[in-house]
């Protein structure tokens, strides 16, 4: 009997070979021709996104199937309407003051990290993406989603083929293995790696060797001002943390409030479904919230009923969000890390620059890099409050799940959020088809190259560091000299 990880290490081959073959045949093709093969691919994944999201809640029992649905909507009009009209092959930008032109050129054969939290999306948003930019991409799945991912894959797979695609563009392994992942990345014939998972994943990317786009985690702090829209700051960070029950990594972790609201807040959170932990419920429930010093995957993506079940205690079952009241950042605070799941902290400052610290330790402790969010309506605290955080996408009077992936604001839409030199990654950017192709510059000569030869380009320093003996006008004449000589040879 073969053993299992030959056998996904083999089949990675396998993949990467057909993928590779596949992109050439794709690189030969019109952008008009690669627009019709995205377009068809969105258009399945459009209709089969419910289908799709009850297949991940069913395989990994995480989030809400309506919610991943939505995901799945997201990735397959939000994000394909974004990136429809972008030019990405052949010249894609002349210059025509400075006479350069811009090249794209498919930077080949790509792997495709999936989470198991976001598993259908994530297939949809990188597939589109990296097709879009004239890629072939083999998907490596979570091995608690290799099912749901598989068949994220063949449905995208099989509308592009119906558009013209070459058979194998778009692939799947079906033996997740550690043994296969890392054969994918560290593969002559993978060009670059779309990295979204845990920290241990993004970090095997990186060190593979490969250029890759990696994310890093979001511990997002959100700051209400005394300034806020209460009811409606109150009602975007509810929808955005309870959505798909917080698995998404840009979702709200802690709420900062200004103590002169607090009663309002916690009064408003109330209103709209959130149950606020005693201190008997709030040390039950952090005692579940990490697995030694990491997150427990037992409590990601569950409703709070089920929290509730499993820290053994009894919460209301119309309860949409757990509140607890924290006041400290660590290990020794399990409130305070990255909760994905319907859990949140809640602090109270005395005023924005005790805000602003707080934030700015909450970041550094599991978010540096990724999102932030602030509900307030005073231009200069938000003008003075963003500019130093060390956060590569702050929402401003938004929910952060959706802020952050641009379904909300004006930011690109996408699924993939860098946190930039910050969080260890290359890019602070929302992840497109952009980040997908090298550009060539092709540049035509403008003027011919004026060398120095002017007594007044001479240095000061050259002439007060020379000889006594060698006068100002000899040392002119020798710089001279040697600059025609290097001239006449071309050097």
């Amino acid at each position: 009997m073969l053993d299992a990880d030959l056998q996904s290490v083999q089949e990675v081959r396998q993949c990467l070979q057909t993928a590779k073959e596949a992109q050439k045949r794709l690189a030969g093709m019109s952008q008009a021709q690669i627009d019709q093969i995205v377009q068809s691919m969105a258009e399945a994944a459009r209709q089969e996104a419910g289908r799709l999201a009850a297949m991940a809640v069913e395989e990994t029992g995480y989030g809400k199937a309506v919610d991943k649905t939505a995901k799945n909507l997201f990735a397959a009009q939000d994000v394909h309407q974004s990136i429809q009209n972008m030019k990405t092959v052949g010249i894609i930008n002349r210059d025509e003051q400075n006479r350069v032109w811009e090249v794209a050129q498919a930077v080949g054969v790509i792997a495709g990290i999936v989470p198991s939290t976001n598993p259908t999306s994530t297939v949809i948003f990188k597939a589109l993406i990296s097709v879009k930019a004239g890629n072939a991409i083999v998907f490596s799945p979570h091995p608690q989603a290799a099912k749901c991912t598989k068949e994220a894959a063949r449905v995208v797979q099989a509308a592009a083929e119906r558009a013209g695609a070459p058979a194998g563009l778009i692939s799947c392994l079906t033996q997740p293995t550690l043994a296969a992942s890392r054969e994918l990345m560290h593969h002559s014939l993978t060009d670059l790696i779309l990295a979204t998972g845990g920290t241990a994943m993004v970090k095997a990317a990186y060190s593979s060797g490969k250029p890759a786009y990696g994310v890093g985690p979001g511990n997002v702090p959100v700051y209400v001002h005394a300034s806020a829209d209460i009811p409606t700051a109150i009602r975007q960070v509810v929808q955005s943390k309870t959505f798909d029950y917080g698995t998404i990594c840009a979702s709200e972790q802690s709420l900062v409030v200004d103590q002169s609201i607090k009663r309002k807040v916690v009064a408003e959170l109330k209103r709209q479904g959130a149950y606020f932990l005693d201190d008997h419920e709030t040390r039950r429930v952090a005692a579940v919230i990490l697995a030694g010093k990491s997150l427990n995957p037992a409590i990601v993506g569950k409703s709070p009923q089920a929290l509730a079940e499993l820290a053994g205690i009894l919460v209301p079952e119309d309860a949409t969000l757990l509140v607890a009241e924290e006041t400290g950042v660590g290990l020794d605070y399990p409130f305070s890390v990255e909760k994905l799941a319907p859990i949140l902290a809640l602090y109270t400052v005395a005023d924005t620059r005790e805000a602003s610290t707080l934030c700015s330790k909450l970041l550094a402790f599991g978010g540096l890099g990724h999102t932030l969010g602030i509900h307030c309506h005073d231009q200069q605290v938000i003008e003075s409050f963003v500019v130093d955080k060390p956060a590569s996408r702050i929402v401003v009077n938004s929910g952060t799940t959706f802020g952050g992936i641009g379904a909300t604001t004006g930011i690109a839409p996408s699924l993939t959020l860098g946190c930039g030199s910050l969080g260890n990654n290359v890019t602070s950017d929302n992840i497109g088809p952009q980040h997908l192709f090298n550009i060539k510059r092709v540049a035509f000569g403008l003027r011919d190259m004026q060398l120095a030869q002017t007594e007044a380009a001479i240095p000061v320093a050259v002439a007060a560091a020379a000889a006594p003996a060698i006068s100002r006008d000899e040392i002119a004449e020798i710089i001279k000299s040697v600059l025609l000589e290097l001239q006449s040879s071309g050097r």
